[in-house]
């Protein structure tokens, strides 16, 4: 059962949306919000699962509530943007609802949520895109630009970036791989991703291979022969 709030400083769209989830019964509405401190509020009180926030809100913005709050469920965003300005949302991995919230649509959104995983998108992403997503226990945004390092973690990931020395993520290397930009991101190891911009230093190692040096992580990957080539090939 996953408990869910709205937040919407309009009550007709709360209304509607309100009305097509109680056909999910799976799903348990425990209050709304109009604005950003009601919602902080009600987030403290009943601890949801996922919140369906509205991006536009009179005098302030959904996304405010990032910047007050440590956000530790699934997020919805629900917006009166035009289907270009919902593009955006897409290829930035964001869950998004288009007011007037389309049955079919919601639906795909709750199989979403109720899969559990973050998904990237199917476009290659850009180096300046930002994304939507779990590391660890938080929902946050993260910028493309500032993953240094990706490891396989079993079936999910580690990330190490500008912001964090090292998160957890959902996804897989495999998946990082086919989303991230090529021209800034290279496979150096069957467990391992790097961002190049990050590269400090490359030194010789044993038996042909290498050890490079990122800026802020303190020990250097070994990379292995497969791909040394690669990476020697895209330095300069």
């Amino acid at each position: 059962m996953l408990k869910a709030i709205l937040i919407d400083d309009e009550s007709a769209p709360r209304l509607l949306l309100r009305t097509l989830l109680e056909g999910y019964p799976t799903v348990r509405i425990v209050g709304e919000a109009a604005t950003i401190a009601d919602a902080i509020t009600l987030i403290e009180r009943e601890r949801p699962d996922v919140a369906f926030l509205d991006v536009q809100m009179r005098g302030e913005s959904g996304f405010d509530l990032f910047d007050q709050l440590d956000v530790d469920f699934r997020v919805v965003f629900v917006t009166s943007h035009d289907r270009y300005a919902a593009r955006a949302f897409d290829v930035n991995a964001l869950d998004y609802l288009l007011k007037p919230v389309d049955p079919d649509r919601l639906a795909r959104t709750m199989a979403k949520l109720q899969g559990g995983r973050t998904e990237l998108p199917k476009e290659r992403l850009e180096y300046t895109d930002r994304l939507f997503l779990r590391l660890d226990r938080r929902t946050c945004f993260l910028r493309v630009d500032g993953i240094k390092r990706i490891r396989a973690d079993a079936d999910y990931s580690k990330l190490w970036t500008v912001e964090a020395n090292e998160a957890q993520s959902n996804l897989s290397l495999k998946e990082w791989q086919e989303r991230l930009p090529e021209r800034h991101f290279l496979r150096i190891h069957r467990s391992t991703i790097i961002n190049l911009e990050y590269v400090v230093n490359i030194e010789d190692w044993f038996n042909y291979s290498y050890r490079v040096f990122l800026n802020g992580i303190a020990e250097p990957e070994v990379v292995s022969r497969r791909y040394a080539m690669k990476l020697r090939e895209r330095m300069p």
